[in-house]
């Protein structure tokens, strides 16, 4: 009789101790996750202030051949300002923004011949075209670990967990590849 109250109770403990220990699993992948995604939108940040800042620069290579309006450069500073503080949402919005900067720009790159020839602004389109890489890539990451934790929330038994901690979903990037319509060019 003791032999099977002992191995009740062993049993009860090996059970008990492998659902704590699949509870500390799951809880570790979710916030493994969690940071992962945090640490990738940081980058994204870091990138599109870089970004940010090299279209400051192109506007001050280009403004010699064209009157900008001063709205432009006040545009650049507000979106940098909301890069560092953004979520997922605004940095939706700071990607189209500066897209549409950018097409403005490198349109009247492309207008001027002196200024299209430029070391320096031909230096800073390459340096700009390779941070827009850098974004991409980025982004890719973090939506890739989105999906893996919003699959992680939705699916059996992982969602259980997500409920009892209060994880939630995580809101993709959703950037646009390409500018709908031509920059609209003004002197």
């Amino acid at each position: 009789m003791v032999d099977l109250i002992t191995i009740a109770l062993v049993v009860v403990v090996l059970v008990l101790g492998g659902l704590v220990a699949w509870f500390i699993g799951i809880y570790n992948r979710f916030y493994s996750l969690r940071n992962s995604a945090e640490a990738t939108l940081g980058q994204i940040r870091v990138a599109m202030k870089k970004r940010l800042d090299m279209i400051e620069q192109l506007l001050g290579a280009v403004r010699s051949y064209a009157q900008f309006e001063r709205e432009t450069l006040e545009k650049v500073t507000e979106l940098r300002s909301t890069v560092m503080s953004g979520g997922p949402a605004q940095l939706n919005t700071v990607e189209r923004e500066s897209r549409s900067i950018l097409g403005s720009l490198f349109a009247v790159a492309e207008s001027y011949p002196d200024l299209k020839t430029s070391a320096t602004v031909q230096e800073l389109i390459s340096s700009v075209r390779g941070v827009e890489d850098e974004i991409a890539r980025q982004r890719y990451t973090y939506n890739n670990i989105g999906q893996q934790l919003n699959t992680m929330v939705d699916t059996i038994p992982s969602n259980i967990v997500a409920r009892l901690i209060g994880m939630v979903k995580l809101e993709y990037l959703q950037f646009e590849e390409a500018i709908e319509q031509p920059p609209k060019i003004e002197f």
